[in-house]
């Protein structure tokens, strides 16, 4: 392997524009037509997109007009995302069921890879572990004949918060499409290291985001999440300790770049989509590539 097989992925708010995560709201104020065209223009190989701003494309150009567009501008990878309440019961249950299916739809006609869960966000007690499993297991096999990977993040203002309990619910799961999703901002700001992540078996290491933090939390959690992250090698993250455990754990898949920032949102989009590609790049520097 070598730096010109390092392939990234400009998640969602990266590329968004003045929107952020709960915001009034989370569709992009920029055409699908010029992010992707940027992105592709910039280095980019792979664009994520939260079910909102996807719909509003599909409205737009259809469903063969989006396909199109990541094809002419060489957007090789795209994930969808924020599968919230797949564990619980009633009717936020029926609406996560009723989202998974239309992602799966928009999955098979464009040909995602991965879609990204929630577990347990804002819940403060100890996760439902039982059923959680149960209800992952469901949504794995569903996605299993389509070729996608189920993700799920482990976040700090969430019930599952670690490494280790998202362990949990792949162990012995029986799936062979599901496992974690690290990001090097969840690992820092939830007490975790590089030595954590090398304790992941290399069949649940399925997917990376890369972003930065600076030395304090600033208000709660989720605020310094969806207002304060920087651009890789900007902040107090060992990003490329994290990036080489990663790799030494078997990791080969493409790296998605996940920058939710007030400042950063705020960029001229050009501007925007090549600092966090040469930022993030340039963390590739101090790593040891694999040979293979």
């Amino acid at each position: 392997m070598n730096i010109t097989d390092i392939e990234l992925c400009a998640s969602y708010w990266t590329v968004a524009g003045n929107t952020y995560p709960g915001a009034p709201s989370e569709i992009s104020p920029f055409p699908l037509t010029e992010r992707a065209e940027i992105c592709g223009r910039t280095g980019w190989r792979g664009m994520g997109f939260v079910m909102d701003d996807m719909e509003a494309s599909i409205d737009r150009y259809g469903l063969s007009g989006v396909r199109h567009i990541f094809a002419d501008n060489n957007i090789r990878h795209v994930e969808l995302e924020f599968l919230l309440d797949w564990h619980l019961t009633g009717e936020r249950r029926a609406a996560s069921n009723r989202m998974y299916a239309r992602m799966l739809e928009i999955s098979d006609a464009l040909g995602v890879g991965k879609i990204k869960l929630g577990g347990g966000v804002f819940e403060t007690k100890a996760p439902d572990t039982g059923a959680m499993r149960a209800a992952l297991f469901d949504i794995c096999e569903a996605a299993k004949p389509l070729g996608i990977d189920i993700v799920i993040e482990f976040l700090p203002f969430a019930s599952i918060n670690t490494i280790e309990r998202g362990l949990d619910l792949f162990r012995d799961l029986g799936v062979s499409n599901g496992g974690l999703l690290v990001d090097t901002w969840h690992v820092q700001r939830g007490g975790m290291s590089a030595e954590d992540i090398r304790k992941i078996p290399t069949e649940f290491l399925r997917a990376a985001e890369l972003d930065d933090a600076g030395p304090e939390v600033i208000g709660d959690l989720f605020n310094d999440s969806t207002h304060y992250r920087r651009p890789c090698g900007e902040g107090a993250i060992d990003i490329a300790g994290q990036i080489q455990a990663m790799l030494d754990q078997g990791y080969r898949s493409y790296w998605g770049v996940e920058l939710i920032s007030a400042h950063h949102r705020h960029l001229p989009l050009q501007m925007a989509a090549t600092h966090a590609y040469d930022t993030t790049l340039r963390q590739f520097d101090a790593v040891t590539l694999p040979a293979d």
